[in-house]
C-alpha cells in the first residue's frame, strides 16, 4: 500500500526485482501504467478507506507494506491516518496475513508534534492489531526527490545569510532513503512473530543548522551565515519554507512543527539483526545531489496524492454534459515530424517553462503559493519524461498515450476544477503534417466560478495562443509568426 508514493515507487520494483510476488494497491492503478516496473508486479484497485477493498486486494497475500500517510491532505490528518491505519489491520486480520511493515517516524522523548503523534499513533494501531507488526520509525529522510530534502536543499541553496528560528538547534538523526530501502526489505527475514517497534537512523546526529552547513559544503557552496532569533514559531516558519522552497505549506507546516523536536534513536537492535554500514550524512547528500544533476530521480514527494485531492484523476476524459463548462480549444499544423512534436508537449513545464508570457505564470504561481497552493516550483521529476500521476509545477499528469494525448489537472487553488490537454493529430496513414490540438478546461464552482472564468478570459488569447504558437514552432525548421 503506497505504492504510488516516495518509498513505495522505489520499495516496490526492488522487491520485485529480488524475486517477490508484488502486488502493488492503488486507488487510481493507472498512476502506475507507465512506470518502468509496471510490468513486474501485480496491481489492484483499492481505498485505504474502504476496508471491503482492503479484503479483496489482501487475498493471498503473506507481507502487507503500509507506506500510507495523510500529511498535505488538509484538515485532519490524524483523523485519516487513524480510520486507514484501522481498516488495514482488521483487513488483514480478516484474510489471515502473516505480518504488517509500517514506516513511520522517530518518537521524542518530549512532546511530538501532530506530525509525530500521528505516526506513532498509526504504528500503535497496527502493534495492537490481530497481526505481527514490525513498526520502522525513521527520522529524516535524505534522498533525491524527499519532502525534507527538498527543504533542505532549497533553504542552503537560496538563502546564503538567513534569519532562522530555534528549532534549527534541535538534533536531527537523518537517514539515507536507500538504508530505509534496506531496512524495509531485510524485516522480511526477521521471524515471523516479531511485533515490535525499530527505531532506525543514519551514523550522524547533527542540528538542522549543523545539516545546512554540512550540505553546503558537500554542495561546492560558502559556508552559510546563520543568524537565530527565538521568535519566529514553526508555524510563522512554515510560510518561510513556502515562499523559498517547493514543498507547499500544507506539507511544510507539519514538517516544520515536527523539527521542534529532537528526533534521534533511542535503540539500536535492528542494527544487530540486519547488519550493514549506514552511509552518513555527507555520502546521503552527494548521491541525492548525483541523482539530481542526471536526472534520475526515482520518485519525488509530489508524485504522492491523497482522497479527494484537486488532482484526483477520472478514469475516462470527463463526461461534460448537464454542467457548465468552459473552453479553450486551438489547433495547429506543424512542419515537422510527429514523434519530435510529441516530446516537446512531453518535455513542457519544469526548466523549460509554458511556452508563453513567463511574467504571468510566474505571478499566478506566487499568488498560489500565497494562498497555501502548491504554486510552480514542483517541477518535474524528469525533464524529457512523464508518467500518470507526475506533477508537472502546479498540474498533475491525469492521462498519457505516449505519442498522442497527454492532459494535465490542475492543482493550483481555483473556484473550480481545470485541465490543460494536448493532444497530436498525425493524419492518415502518418503522411500529413500533424496537427496539435490543445484544449484548456474549466468547470466552476459557485458563481466566484464563473466569474473566474471570465476575468482571466482576456489573457488567454496572450496565454494560450503564444502557448501553441511557441510550441510548435520550437520543433520546426522555420517557425510561423
Amino acid at each position: 500500500m503506497g505504492a504510488t508514493g516516495y518509498i513505495g515507487g522505489r520499495l516496490a520494483p526492488r522487491l520485485a526485482a529480488a524475486g517477490h510476488h508484488v502486488r502493488c494497491l492503488a486507488r487510481s492503478p493507472e498512476k502506475l501504467a507507465d512506470v518502468d516496473w509496471a510490468d513486474a508486479v501485480e496491481v489492484v484497485r483499492g481505498d485505504a478507506f474502504d476496508e471491503q477493498s482492503l479484503v479483496l486486494a489482501m487475498q493471498d497475500i503473506d507481507v502487507v507494506y503500509y507506506l500510507v500517510h495523510s500529511i498535505g491532505s488538509g484538515g485532519s490528518f490524524s483523523d485519516s491516518d487513524r480510520a486507514a491505519a484501522g481498516n488495514t489491520a482488521r483487513a488483514a486480520a480478516t484474510t489471515g496475513v502473516g505480518r504488517i511493515v509500517y514506516l513511520g517516524g522517530l518518537v521524542p522523548d518530549d512532546e511530538a508534534s501532530p506530525h509525530l503523534a500521528s505516526r506513532a499513533e498509526v504504528g500503535q494501531i497496527l502493534l495492537d492489531g490481530e497481526v505481527p507488526a514490525i513498526v520502522l520509525q525513521a527520522g529524516v529522510i535524505i534522498g533525491s526527490g524527499s519532502a525534507s530534502f527538498e527543504m533542505l536543499r532549497y533553504l542552503t541553496e537560496r538563502l546564503p545569510v538567513m534569519v532562522t528560528p530555534k528549532w534549527l538547534h534541535s538534533r536531527v538523526q537523518s537517514i539515507a532513503v536507500r538504508d530505509v530501502l534496506r531496512y524495509l526489505e531485510g524485516v522480511l527475514d526477521l521471524p515471523v512473530a516479531t511485533n515490535r517497534r525499530f527505531d532506525i537512523g543514519g551514523p550522524d546526529v547533527l542540528t538542522y543548522r549543523e545539516m545546512m552547513q554540512r550540505y553546503a559544503r558537500v554542495a561546492g557552496l560558502r559556508r552559510r551565515i546563520i543568524i537565530g532569533v527565538p521568535v519566529l514559531t514553526p508555524r510563522l516558519s512554515s510560510h518561510w519554507v513556502n515562499i523559498v522552497t517547493p514543498v507547499p505549506k500544507a506539507i511544510a507546516q507539519p514538517l516544520v512543527e515536527s523539527l521542534r523536536n529532537s528526533v534521534v534513536v533511542h535503540e539500536q537492535d535492528i542494527e544487530q539483526l540486519i547488519p550493514f554500514e549506514l552511509l552518513p550524512f555527507d555520502e546521503s547528500v552527494r548521491l541525492a545531489l548525483q541523482r539530481i544533476k542526471e536526472a534520475d530521480v526515482l520518485t519525488r514527494w509530489s508524485g504522492a496524492a491523497w482522497p479527494g485531492a484537486p488532482s484526483d484523476p477520472m478514469p475516462t476524459d470527463p463526461d461534460w454534459s448537464g454542467g457548465s463548462v468552459y473552453r479553450d480549444e486551438r489547433e495547429r499544423s506543424v512542419h515537422s515530424d510527429a514523434d519530435a512534436v510529441w516530446a516537446a508537449v512531453e518535455g513542457i513545464g519544469g526548466e523549460r517553462g509554458w511556452y508563453s508570457f513567463p511574467m504571468a505564470w510566474w505571478l499566478r504561481g506566487v499568488l498560489d503559493r500565497l494562498v497555501g497552493g502548491v504554486g510552480l516550483r514542483r517541477g518535474r521529476r524528469n525533464p524529457d519524461q512523464l508518467v500518470v500521476g507526475d506533477a508537472v509545477d502546479f498540474w498533475r499528469v491525469e492521462a498519457l498515450e505516449r505519442g498522442r494525448l497527454l492532459r494535465l489537472r490542475a492543482e493550483m487553488r481555483l473556484p473550480g476544477d481545470a485541465w490543460l490537454e494536448f493532444e497530436i493529430d498525425r493524419g492518415q496513414d502518418c503522411t500529413d503534417e500533424p496537427v496539435l490540438h490543445q484544449r484548456a478546461l474549466f468547470v466552476p464552482h459557485g458563481l466566484l466560478g464563473h466569474l473566474y472564468w471570465w476575468s482571466v478570459t482576456p489573457f488567454h488569447g496572450i496565454v494560450f495562443g503564444t502557448m501553441i504558437r511557441r510550441l510548435a514552432a520550437s520543433v520546426t525548421e522555420r517557425p510561423d509568426d
